[in-house]
């Protein structure tokens, strides 16, 4: 990677150190705790389009008014695509319609020499997409990389004969996980989309991104090329998730087929070797393109927009291994030729015209394994129903060394949506929530996962810790936004 993205730590810590915070209940705003300057931490990045604040130096006749999704389907890689900003989003690492034109350049949101803000810096990515006919369009995408996470590293790849971590050879991972890899195309009116997909069960279930298949809703087609063979073979779409994206499909009369291994996210560590496999820029179907690299950071938050929609996808694995046009919907594997990802978005250009290097993005496969029931049943999810308004992120040992917080576990608030049920309630950005209704909260996942479960109009009890208060508030949830 020739350039890291440098995350510069706060001067000062902003929550001042306490041992013993004292009770509160309380239903309004508190007060910020000591050497916290709302003027020094913006807010990280809003999950509706509207509500994103462009980065010094981006105009707003530049940025969203121009960007546009044709469809929100598979990955653009950056190869495929002019160097762009943005994420385009219309294939699974897909491939839009060539009747699409391409969209503008977007500039990113800040320079990867120069971050300001010690709580994110937000680069545009390219959520690419491989196209059939070789045009590319783009779908803006916002990538808000906070510095709370472990840090930023980069090594030079091991050889394609070494074992990774410890594990399988690359070539034996490839011999192991190849045949449980498919290429997805999918035909929309006016459209033809190419992305990725990795088998999950002997009888032909599929899981993919969202933003490959979106183009067969309502009425296009989905075909799967499994590795080794070149005949397509006709696919149904089972259940879909657009905020998360993700989606489950089948092929159709299938048996005995070989089936990926699920692994385990939660357990990665920033350094760990990582292999990528996937349909890569749609080059011939049927034989998946293999990249490695490593995990090169953890708990990224992804906010993808256009001018009619935006997605923010939480916690997401950062990593060095080529991410390509066609990509998306393919297996993020680890040392033991295990599932731990999804690929699903790359970087594009930074804002004086740096590309972005290695720099890709996989939803974990805890978050998935989460979905699958609901994506079996048939369901198609058009938001999360439940919006509390926070942009989170899980306590780490990294992030509390650095802005001296006096809890070890729970979900730091990184940014506040105004107008919220989490504004109106008084949260604040550098809040630390540690439990919602009496349970307690040691992860950004522990959020996720009351909030899912919750309706528009429930009242949550959420006990915070700030500075050295310990505050309990009632937030009434709102709606999620559209994905």
């Amino acid at each position: 990677m020739s350039e890291n993205i440098e995350h510069n730590a706060a001067s000062e810590a902003w929550v001042s150190p306490a041992s013993s915070p004292s009770e509160t209940d309380n239903g309004s705003e508190s007060e910020p705790a000591p050497g916290i300057d709302d003027a020094q931490f913006p807010p990280l990045i809003k999950a509706k389009s509207s509500q994103l604040e462009p980065a010094p130096g981006i105009d707003d006749a530049q940025s969203g008014e121009q960007d546009r999704m044709p469809n929100y389907q598979d990955i653009r890689a950056a190869d495929e695509a002019p160097p762009a900003t943005g994420w385009s989003e219309s294939s699974s690492f897909g491939v839009p319609s060539s009747a699409v034109e391409p969209d503008p350049i977007l500039h990113s949101l800040a320079s990867s020499r120069s971050i300001k803000s010690p709580w994110t810096s937000r680069v545009t990515l390219l959520l690419v997409a491989a196209l059939v006919g070789g045009v590319a369009g783009h779908f803006t995408a916002r990538i808000s990389t906070t510095n709370t996470n472990l840090p930023v590293v980069t090594n030079a790849a091991a050889p394609a004969s070494s074992s990774t971590n410890g594990g399988l050879t690359i070539p034996q991972l490839v011999v192991k996980v190849q045949p449980s890899v498919v290429s997805i195309d999918v035909k929309g009116q006016g459209t033809e989309d190419q992305g990725t997909g990795m088998i999950i069960s002997s009888d032909g279930l599929v899981l993919t991104n969202n933003h490959v298949i979106a183009a067969s809703i309502p009425s296009g087609t989905i075909t799967v090329t499994r590795t080794g063979s070149t005949q397509p073979l006709p696919a149904t779409l089972i259940g879909t998730n657009p905020v998360d994206d993700v989606a489950l499909i089948r092929i159709s009369g299938a048996s005995n087929l070989p089936a990926v291994t699920f692994g385990n996210s939660n357990a990665l560590v920033v350094g760990d070797s990582v292999v990528a496999i996937g349909n890569a820029l749609g080059l011939a179907a049927g034989t998946p393109t293999v990249t490695n690299g490593i995990v090169s950071a953890l708990g990224r938050t992804v906010t993808a927009s256009s001018t009619s929609t935006s997605e923010t996808l939480n916690n997401m694995i950062q990593t060095d291994a080529a991410i390509n046009p066609g990509n998306s919907g393919g297996p993020l594997l680890d040392a033991q030729g295990d599932v731990v990802g999804m690929n699903t978005a790359v970087a594009g250009t930074l804002p004086d015209g740096t590309s972005a290097q290695n720099i890709g993005f996989a939803i974990p496969v805890a978050t998935i394994e989460s979905l699958l029931k609901s994506l079996q049943a048939g369901q198609s999810v058009v938001n999360h129903g439940a919006f509390m308004g926070v942009d989170i992120s899980s306590m780490n040992p990294t992030l509390q060394a650095e802005y001296n917080f006096t809890v070890n576990s729970g979900a730091v608030v990184m940014s506040v949506v105004p107008g919220s049920g989490a504004a109106n309630a008084g949260i604040k950005q550098g809040d630390i929530i540690v439990a919602i209704n009496g349970t307690a909260i040691t992860s950004a996942q522990d959020v996720s996962s009351v909030i899912s479960s919750a309706h528009p109009g429930d009242t949550i009890k959420v006990k915070l810790i700030r500075g050295s208060q310990s505050i309990t508030t009632p937030v009434i949830l709102g709606t999620a936004p559209a994905g």
